[in-house]
């Protein structure tokens, strides 16, 4: 029985996930015949079976015209699959019967969860098998986006909510005994990300998806994640993620798309002198795609997710079997590795180097799989020439930038194309965007290790800088060597790298060039022999030396490392630059790359952020969403987020308002049941409740902000207790995030933030009207839960790209407090000043402010050392925060000075923290602003963002699925 139940299995699963020649009618066909088989295992208790193996496919022909042509409980809208509760009922049972990952007996939520998403994946692949034949065929310019981390979060809700399918599967699950939320929850977050870098990438791939955009991702498969966070009495602790040890229902393994990557080696050169690269170490990058559906659209993309292995060939059965089992699978661990974990821990030489595997298998193994898509479509036709007219490659942020180099070993060294076409092919098809202001963020990798590691791309590398050399000096010319050296030590790509022996050549000077005639040095020896004051004598010298011009060295430093700017090179060998905001942009442009600017005005732009509606207010707050449906007369509003504006207009209505209010109560009070939960600590539903959600970084300013809660306790005990309650509204303080596990100060603000809330919350003195709580282990499921609750944002960063996360938060009416960088500059014009708390130093200001410190001009305000008095005091226990608060103090060293300007914005904050507290006393006003926050966030969708990715980087049109 078991047997037989496999085969038929076997066939029908095979045909529908994997065969992409089935035709549509075919895949529907076969989606009818699980909800068949399903009913008739139904009547029949559990005794199906097939005997006879050979009349088997009768069976199932019989079977699926029988399905067709009777009435059925499915019906087809437009091509689509909808089936009611009835026909979900069947599928989820077939599936729980036929792809069982749990034993037969019970129905419990696990099991209904697989069972769930097995059955909503059959619809996936349906549309997914549609959108991949119809691309192929049309062979239109596709985009594809590569980035090292896509934070997908849960998919069940989501996919439900996209294909249109919420209701039926609501009722399906209660009549099996089962509530969907139950059932949902039993899904793990995919540990693909860590922060707003994989989250926009997810939310671009819904966009992609639902608005019809042909477009795939591309990223790694990690095992184990970045980390699952625990928090303890130490403060935070990791442990390895787990999400797939259960398996993954959405995945589909691609046992026959794998490429071979490879790693060390040496380039030869054969006799008519093209390059080879041999040897080395050679591992297998194998597909797992995951489809992606949009939003009431059949069209559903591809997110294509690389596992790396080697052959049974590679273990080594002798040396097992001698007894050195490290040895015997030493080549398989080696390999397997590569996707073991997000962001590996780069301290050490082991480290860097799985880093910089990571990132070459995500290039290597995607830029051959589009290469692939681009020849097969092509066909007998196919030119090269016509590459970067079919293929958009992104690079998210400066990870996949080994694509430059890659693509042109590929068309090179394997397809035989000249230097000057490859390189012309590479600079049309790929585009870079930045993430980040920081420079120590900007990647650099050791010269030494990459020639270790990848010795052809090296190669190339060193062309591409020779080319960009040759642009530099055609642009400012040899005539003053200073200029030119400035330049040349900010814009090559080689970082203190030797300039090749035909530049030197070109440049090289005696020691000493006199640039004046006889006449005027006689005049000036003169002046030398009899200077008349000191004056003059200052005046002569600076003559002089203006007058001589000394030698200019083009030698590197000796005692500095050679480094790869990954940056530069993604500049250089791209078409298009952005930035993530429009303030960014500007960073972007006049510090960042301004020399390349100069050079290439043409390439640099700006696509500030979005986030998807769908997942971050449609599905994550249905009470605020039919709220705005209702005021807005529709629910196109979840695709034209520009419909969000007319909530303005309503913004005083008595009756909004309070049905406004009402729905930030219900989410409030799930808030407070979903953080004892995590936490044990209980929260009154009536506190405001404010937030930072963000990666733990010195630059995110979450110290800011734990600092500005320590002020308010200390000032709250010094009062009595009327004098607290008229003082100070209730606040709920949360904060979640992960510190990098190497990280130490990062570390140091989580454990500074839980022995805060540690001494705040059992504190009988304060009560409710202080609470301060650190969510663990923040993922997308607990913003989802979070955002919609939340009633303040906290945005303390001074040097934000983006900060995606306020774009979410506004969209739920979620008021900020923050200062004017990354996208807080836009949001604030879009919600009204008004509407938005301001604090603290602008962007123009900072550098002055640093230099200010450095020279020992500043002064802190009282109340900051007050508060850094009280925080050594040992009042929130015995833990030694002497280096934490030593990090804002002195003027210079590293580690020091405050570099993140914590002391200079702290007068501000506080000041800034008790206008919200009067503000908020007013209920009335509070929920106007709160409107006024979502009817502003119209303009960061994640759709509004792509159109513009499309129209101006990637150049591709929309492509509907025809009925």
């Amino acid at each position: 029985m078991a047997a037989s139940s496999f085969s038929v299995t076997n066939y029908i699963s095979k045909s529908s996930v994997t065969d992409f020649n089935f035709s549509s009618e075919h895949s529907k066909n076969l989606l009818l015949l699980k909800f068949k088989l399903s009913t008739r295992l139904q009547a029949r208790g559990r005794s199906f079976s097939v005997t006879n193996v050979a009349s088997r496919k009768q069976q199932i022909q019989k079977l699926t015209d029988q399905s067709v042509e009777e009435e059925t409980t499915v019906t087809l809208d437009n091509g689509i699959l909808v089936p009611d509760s009835e026909s979900v009922i069947s599928s989820i049972k077939y599936h729980a019967e036929f792809t069982p990952l749990f034993s037969p007996e019970k129905f419990e939520l696990p099991k209904a969860f697989y069972a769930t998403a097995e059955s909503v994946r059959d619809t996936l692949i349906t549309n997914w098998n549609r959108t991949y034949k119809f691309h192929e065929e049309m062979n239109v310019k596709q985009a594809y986006y590569l980035s090292m981390e896509f934070l997908q979060g849960r998919a069940l809700l989501n996919a439900i909510g996209n294909l249109e399918l919420s209701g039926a599967y609501a009722e399906a699950l209660r009549k099996l005994g089962h509530d969907l939320e139950d059932v949902a929850r039993q899904e793990e977050d995919a540990a693909l990300g860590n922060g707003g870098l994989g989250r926009l990438a997810s939310c671009f791939l819904d966009s992609l998806a639902t608005l019809n955009y042909p477009a795939w991702g591309y990223g790694l498969r990690y095992k184990y994640g970045l980390f699952k966070q625990l928090i303890t009495k130490d403060g935070q602790e990791e442990v390895a993620e787990s999400w797939l040890e259960m398996g993954n229902p959405w995945e589909i393994p691609r046992n026959d798309v794998s490429y071979p990557v490879k790693f060390y080696g040496e380039v030869t050169t054969g006799p008519d002198g093209q390059k080879k690269w041999v040897g080395g170490e050679d591992i297998l990058a194998v597909a797992y795609d995951v489809p992606i559906p949009g939003y009431k659209t059949k069209t559903t993309i591809n997110l294509r997710l690389w596992s790396t292995k080697v052959g049974p060939e590679y273990f080594n059965l002798k040396a097992f079997n001698s007894g050195d089992h490290a040895k015997a699978y030493e080549a398989l661990q080696t390999a397997e590795k590569i996707c073991y974990i997000l962001y590996p821990g780069d301290e050490s030489h082991e480290g860097k180097t799985l880093r910089l595997k990571q990132q070459y298998t995500l290039c290597s193994a995607s830029l051959q799989d589009i290469i692939a898509r681009f020849e097969r479509r092509s066909g007998d036709a196919l030119n090269w020439d016509d590459f970067p007219e079919k293929v958009a490659v992104q690079m998210n942020d400066t990870h996949p930038t080994l694509c430059i180099p890659e693509l042109l070993r590929i068309l090179m060294d394997i397809k035989g194309l000249s230097w000057k076409e490859a390189w012309g092919i590479t600079q049309r098809t790929v585009a870079y965007t930045n993430h980040t202001v920081l420079p120590e963020a900007l990647e650099k990798w050791s010269l030494h290790l990459l020639k270790e590691l990848l010795p052809r791309h090296i190669e190339i590398i060193e062309m591409i800088d020779n080319e960009l050399i040759d642009t530099i000096i055609g642009e400012y010319g040899i005539e003053d060597l200073e200029l030119l050296k400035e330049k040349l030590t900010q814009m090559r790509v080689l970082d203190n790298v030797e300039l090749p022996a035909t530049v030197l050549k070109l440049l090289v000077q005696p020691d000493e060039i006199p640039t004046v005639d006889p006449v005027e040095e006689e005049e000036i020896s003169e002046a030398v022999a009899e200077p008349t004051s000191e004056d003059d004598e200052l005046e002569v010298k600076v003559t002089t030396d203006a007058r001589v011009s000394k030698k200019v060295s083009f030698d590197p430093d000796p005692n500095s490392p050679k480094m790869v700017r990954m940056a530069n090179l993604c500049v250089v060998g791209g078409h298009a630059v952005n930035g993530v905001a429009e303030i960014h942009s500007e960073i972007v442009i006049n510090e960042v790359f301004n020399d390349f600017y100069k050079l290439w005005p043409e390439k640099f732009q700006n696509k500030t952020n979005g986030v998807t509606p769908r997942r971050w207010i449609s599905f994550c707050n249905p009470e605020l969403s039919k709220i705005i449906t209702k005021w807005t007369g529709t629910e196109d509003w979840v695709l034209n987020t520009e419909k969000l504006v007319e909530l303005k207009k309503f913004a005083d209505n008595e009756e909004l308002q309070s049905e406004w209010r009402k729905a930030k109560r219900i989410n409030k009070e799930k808030t407070v049941s979903f953080l004892k939960e995590k936490t044990g600590y209980l929260v009154s539903p009536d506190a405001m409740f404010d937030v930072q959600v963000k990666r733990i970084h010195e630059y995110k300013r979450q110290l800011l902000n734990i600092l500005g809660i320590v002020y308010r306790y200390k000032k709250m005990k010094e009062m009595n207790a009327v004098e607290r309650k008229d003082k100070f509204v209730p606040r709920v303080c949360i904060f979640g995030g992960k510190a990098f596990a190497t990280y130490i100060q990062a570390k140091r603000i989580v454990k500074f933030i839980t022995d805060v809330g540690a001494t705040v919350n059992n504190d009988p003195d304060i009560g409710d009207l202080l609470k301060v709580v650190f969510v663990p282990d923040y993922n997308v499921t607990v913003a989802e839960v979070l955002i919609p609750g939340i009633l303040l944002i906290l945005s303390t960063a001074g040097m934000e790209a983006s900060g995606t996360s306020n774009m979410k938060f506004a969209m739920n009416g979620c008021i900020q407090i923050g200062t004017l960088d990354g996208a807080n500059v836009e949001i604030r014009q879009e919600v009204g000043k008004e509407n938005f708390f301001l604090f603290g130093a602008e962007a123009h200001e900072i550098s002055g402010l640093r230099k200010e410190r450095s020279e020992g001009k500043f002064v802190p305000d009282p109340r900051f050392e007050e508060v850094k008095k009280y925080v050594r005091s040992g009042v929130f226990g015995p833990y030694n925060y002497d280096e934490l608060m030593g990090s804002l103090e002195g003027n210079e060293g590293y580690g020091r000075a405050d570099y993140f300007l914590v002391g200079k914005d702290f007068p501000a904050y506080i000041e800034c923290q008790e206008k919200v507290d009067k503000a908020y006393r007013d209920q009335k006003e509070w929920t106007k602003m709160s409107i006024m926050n979502t009817a502003g966030s119209y303009k960061f969708s994640s759709d509004r963002t792509i159109h513009q990715y499309a129209r101006d980087i990637w150049t591709i049109e929309p492509l509907i699925l025809p009925n």
